[in-house]
């Protein structure tokens, strides 16, 4: 729990500083002085900056806020620009595009950094601009021979993109407030429809009910996935995130809300019970009890990890996935340091400073809506004073900061870092730019004024004031204070409205405030080495480095200290361990182990096994993918691979192969078979991100400007048996 001095400081900033002048962080003091004709200065231990007038302006008691707004207006007018590049895309050549760049160091157009930063509010600011961008990042098909389509592109990743990563589904986040232009809404629709086809058919599992894939903009995989996936992304392509699976639910609401619109009732009855049963498998498979907290991911059979991430969460309560108490519970549970909200927990003792140990602005500004959500003060005034921080004393809305300190670097050898660090980062603006308008002024997106200021905050936006405004190019926001502020959090009373300006009174009222969680141990345990298992009279021998988490077939068995027996059961299992520290934290998991001797089929297409005994089986193939490195690429290869078992209906399991070093194994699936049934397989060629003609001009590697490839050297196809009944 937080001691009282603790809390106040948290509440009030750091040693009760009001922030109006001055921002005072571990020996670094920030200063914003302004003029009377709306000029502002800062300096800081960057050196000076001046910021000039700006069409949007905020009158507060602090010149602090209202400077930083300043600023971030001024930082995205350096984003918005008539021309891209990147040394990836047609040679690094200037591409035309009156649209947003991602930042000083990031001079292109990301699917994912560009719709979060158009959901936190730039569609308000220049809709044409985020339309250009988001137009930018759609895609027909190259070859006319294959399928058509209009599809959302994922960017270069993670094994070679699509579907390692799903996440491009984000792109619906910022196009859902952008629908006005019907040229652009009718593109909308349809990249909807066939994306979310494409989606269900290569990255959905039905056992599950959830989407395949890595999690959101968290795609340095050994800053967050266990460290054996540094060089085998296999466990990334099968494993589901709860952020890419929000996406997914958001975007199936979104087009049940279009279809309505399109008078499409057959698509909308489908959307809707997909975006239910979607909310449910989340719910059901990420949720984990005895934490209170939902996992950021889970692997593809279900076994759940003890790592979080503060996107995922803040999505799951924004969205509606997340619900009433457990809403409340899980941010509340979601660790917190003086600086500000770590964008993974628990951290990684090994791994350098990006994503591990850091702070993302735009990461704080969700986890700042997701408060407003569940009327959680403390929460809001923390995300809000370690936006308005790091902005002041690094004099720019940098991409991110390390977790201790909120510097831009931190010395610390192999583990310094940030590794990169962006000044103007376009989510980073887009989120000091939401915090004042939504976090402060409650502009909503629908255009309702919903304040929810916490009374702690009063000191530095009022000061003496009874009223602060928010000046816009459309309206003005005026909130009043009240005169009595018994309470903890601040709402609307009544709303007038005068010609342009919406004049919103405020009324304390008292929530249950739960206090921010500050005690968390910081880093997990190293992960064990993986478990032996063999088979004797006795059932199946697990065999571990000392103590140990055991898991077996995606259910946790309990603590073994060496070994251990798993009664024998029909199939034989597969398992995996982890170390749990004195905190009860437990480690990233052990790669796992498969019990029973796999059946070997090789030698061509079409290939033909007959089943031993009636159930469920696993199937994956051999192969080797050297058409690019391992965390980038568009030339994953994917296939379909068609089991016909007697005389049943065919079973279709897509097959993944990301680039690889050297043979390995490729994603798996499971079907069913019928004792002595024969079963003939096919392999029919599938879709990758080198299919879009957008990558026509991608020259950083294959799959680009020299045509599509999807292909890998393929072995053997490996059967063995899989759990659960058939």
């Amino acid at each position: 729990m937080l001691s009282v001095a603790m809390m106040a400081a948290l509440a009030a900033g750091v040693q009760g500083d009001t922030w109006r002048d001055d921002i005072a962080w571990r020996g670094a003091q920030a200063h914003m002085s302004t003029t009377s004709d709306g000029h502002f200065t800062l300096t800081g231990p960057f050196g000076k900056r001046d910021i000039a007038v700006q069409r949007m302006r905020a009158e507060t008691a602090s010149p602090m806020f209202d400077g930083l707004f300043a600023m971030a207006q001024d930082e995205l007018a350096q984003d918005s620009v008539t021309a891209i590049n990147d040394p990836a895309f047609d040679h690094g050549q200037p591409i035309p595009c009156t649209c947003f760049v991602t930042g000083v160091k990031w001079p292109y157009v990301w699917t994912r950094d560009l719709s979060y930063s158009i959901d936190l509010g730039l569609w308000k600011f220049d809709p044409q601009r985020a339309r250009n961008g988001l137009n930018f990042k759609l895609s027909d098909v190259r070859d006319p021979a294959r399928q058509q389509g209009l599809y959302v592109m994922q960017d270069t990743g993670s094994g070679g993109s699509w579907p390692i990563s799903t996440d491009r589904v984000a792109w619906f986040l910022g196009a859902q407030h952008l629908l006005d232009d019907k040229a652009f809404a009718d593109n909308v629709y349809r990249a909807l429809n066939d994306t979310l086809t494409q989606d269900r058919q290569y990255a959905f599992d039905a056992d599950m009910g959830l989407y395949r894939g890595e999690t959101s903009f968290l795609d340095w995989r050994e800053q967050t996935y266990p460290a054996w996936t540094a060089d085998n992304v296999v466990f990334i392509a099968q494993s589901f995130a709860l952020s890419t699976n929000v996406l997914h639910y958001q975007s199936l609401q979104l087009a049940s809300r279009l279809a309505k619109a399109h008078g499409d009732s057959a698509k909308v009855k489908r959307y809707e019970e997909q975006a239910a049963a979607l909310k449910a498998a989340i719910n059901a498979h990420f949720w984990r009890k005895d934490r209170g907290m939902y996992m950021s991911y889970i692997d593809g059979d279900g076994t759940p990890y003890d790592t979080y991430d503060l996107l995922g969460t803040a999505l799951a309560i924004t969205s509606g996935v997340a619900e009433g108490e457990a809403a409340h519970i899980a941010l509340a549970n979601y660790p917190t340091w003086p600086a500000g909200s770590p964008v993974i927990w628990p951290e990684r003792a090994d791994q350098p400073v990006y994503h591990n140990r850091a702070i993302w602005p735009f990461v704080s500004a969700y986890a700042l809506r997701a408060a407003r959500v569940v009327n959680d003060p403390a929460r809001i005034a923390h995300e809000l004073r370690s936006i308005m921080r790091g902005a002041a004393i690094a004099g720019s809305n940098m991409e991110n900061y390390e977790l201790a300190t909120q510097s831009t670097h931190v010395d610390e050898g192999k583990l310094s870092g940030p590794v990169v660090d962006s000044p103007r980062q376009l989510w980073s603006v887009a989120a000091y730019l939401d915090m004042v308008s939504e976090g402060v002024f409650g502009l909503a997106p629908d255009g309702w004024i919903e304040p929810k200021l916490p009374v702690s905050l009063v000191p530095m936006l009022f000061g003496e004031r009874d009223s602060i405004s928010l000046t816009m190019p459309d309206r003005t926001i005026t909130l009043r204070r009240p005169h009595a502020l018994q309470g903890d959090l601040l709402v609307a009373d009544t709303t007038k409205q005068h010609g342009t300006e919406t004049v919103v009174t405020l009324k304390v009222i008292d929530v249950s405030v739960i206090p921010l969680r500050t005690e968390a141990p910081l880093y997990a345990p190293a992960a064990p080495d993986a478990p032996s298992i063999e088979k004797d009279n006795r059932g199946w021998r697990v065999e571990a480095d000392g103590k140990v988490v055991l898991y077996a077939d995606g259910q946790r068995v309990g603590r073994i200290d060496g070994s251990t027996y798993i009664a024998q059961g029909a199939q034989p299992p597969c398992v995996s361990v982890t170390r749990v520290d004195e905190h009860g934290i437990e480690s990233l998991h052990s790669p796992t182990v498969c019990g029973g001797e796999p059946v070997a089929i090789g030698d061509g297409w079409p290939r033909s096994w007959t089943a031993p005994v009636s159930g469920r089986y696993r199937i994956t193939l051999r192969y080797e993918n050297n058409h690019g490195p391992i965390n980038t690429g568009v030339t994953a290869a994917v296939k379909m691979l068609v089991a016909h078992c007697g005389d049943t209906t065919p079973q279709r399991v897509p097959i993944v192969m990301p680039h690889s070093m050297g043979e390995q194994s490729s994603t798996y699936g499971v079907i069913t078979a019928n004792a002595g049934a024969v079963c003939r397989f096919e392999l029919e060629q599938g879709f990758n991100m080198s299919d879009l003609s957008h990558f026509a001009h991608y020259t950083g590697g294959k799959g680009g400007s020299e045509g599509p490839l999807n292909d890998a050297r393929i072995g053997d196809l490996i059967i063995m048996p899989a759990a659960g009944a058939p």
